[in-house]
């Protein structure tokens, strides 16, 4: 996205610096991550940096409505509406699409949105890889609003752990040993000296949780919440109720960020937001006419992740025919710009930005990013992995104007 930056990475590029790139990435938490690396970081101008962070902040201005909760308090399911929800959320995650417009400039669209925690502990690490093997200029920066690696991970620390004993506090999965990311997982665990669990091998008592560290049973006071619910609610039969401890009625423990968040700040929230960085949404059982063009749309369920369920080529036999309009949106169309150089097919681009929300506060600020890489239709770490100059990368961004 950077002409000048892009053409010399891309001449300096070469199988064997990415072969060694890999090499030393998968040598820091072996056999992982379990999911493709892209040959190339994303460079990204000064102009759009701004954009990103504009289209942030006014879907920030959003989430930090007086009346928020109201707004989306038939967001949560009332089977997974878990007691003791917070304030806000300790951790926002905003999704991008690079597109296209008429005159061939770049400009950014939301696709989504999560209270929820992502790659935070391993995008750091994939940053540093990056500048270990390749030729990145040292004015490109992958952390934004002046954090660097020492005082990101300080933030982190303070977030995920709290004023606790690290033993006292866990990341909550289900089967994080199996997960893809769980590399992010044991970089988390190296950053903050907790510990990943199983939500199978919590331990309920009356209104305690605790786990077994190095055989000792443990207490356990603050949860790193990993847990999609969806997806636990999907794996039922490995993981049936009486395996579970039942989270939904109060107990002693603190969590980062609460399950509610998952569910508040989420697709359901697109059709409250008012941007020209954001699709106009619908909610489907609002929806007074159904629109001609539906070309243009896409239809997502409001609980799923990971793009499962998404309908890109919607008909009107498919809106007319769903049981459950209540659970689903529909969303303008956006058109991903063949934004990145590479030496065959261009590749798309999506921008993840991670806020963080210490508890006190008014608004979460803007300090890392994420990104992905994709030929095919759909963008994510588990699609097109045949081809090359895909997967999961980093953003370095210029913050000034040019």
């Amino acid at each position: 996205m950077i002409p000048s930056v892009r053409q010399h990475y891309n001449q300096q590029f070469s199988q064997a610096r990415y072969e060694a790139f890999l090499q030393d990435l998968k040598s820091v938490f072996p056999g992982n991550p379990a999911f493709r690396i892209a040959e190339t970081p994303v460079f990204v101008p000064g102009y759009f940096t701004r954009q990103l962070k504009t289209a942030g902040e006014q879907i920030i201005d959003v989430i930090t409505r007086p009346d928020f909760k109201k707004l989306t308090g038939k967001a949560i399911p009332e089977k997974r509406r878990i007691p003791g929800e917070d304030a806000h959320t300790h951790f926002i995650a905003l999704d991008f699409a690079v597109c296209e417009d008429e005159e061939k400039g770049l400009f950014p669209q939301l696709i989504e949105l999560q209270g929820f925690p992502t790659m935070f502990a391993f995008q750091a690490l994939l940053a540093e890889k990056y500048r270990t093997h390749f030729d990145i200029p040292e004015d490109l920066h992958n952390y934004l609003n002046g954090y660097t690696q020492q005082s990101y991970f300080d933030l982190l620390r303070k977030m995920i752990v709290g004023q606790h004993d690290p033993r006292e506090v866990i990341l909550l999965e289900v089967n994080p040993h199996e997960q893809k990311t769980r590399i992010d997982f044991y970089g988390t665990e190296a950053a903050t000296g907790i510990r990943t669990v199983c939500i199978s091998e919590l331990i309920r008592e009356d209104r305690q949780l605790f786990y077994y560290r190095d055989g000792e049973k443990t207490r356990i006071r603050r949860i790193y919440n990993r847990v999609i619910f969806d997806d636990l609610e999907s794996q039922a039969a490995a993981f049936p109720s009486e395996k579970i401890p039942d989270l939904t009625s109060d107990i002693e423990v603190e969590w980062v960020p609460h399950p509610n968040w998952f569910y508040r700040i989420s697709k359901y929230m697109l059709p409250l937001i008012d941007s020209p960085y954001v699709p106009p949404a619908y909610y489907l059982n609002k929806l007074q006419v159904i629109p001609q063009n539906l070309e243009d749309y896409v239809m997502k369920p409001l609980y799923s992740f990971a793009g499962k369920g998404v309908l890109i080529d919607v008909t009107r036999e498919d809106i007319e025919s769903v049981p459950d309009p209540e659970n689903w949106i529909l969303q303008k169309k956006v058109a991903y710009a063949p934004a990145i150089s590479t030496p065959n097919v261009p590749a798309k681009c999506e921008i993840r930005l991670f806020y963080f929300w210490p508890e006190k506060d008014e608004r979460p600020t803007l300090v890392h990013n994420l990104c992905r890489l994709s030929k095919g239709k759909m963008i994510g770490v588990s699609y097109n992995t045949e081809e090359d100059w895909v997967g999961g990368s980093i953003c370095f961004f210029e913050e000034k104007d040019q």
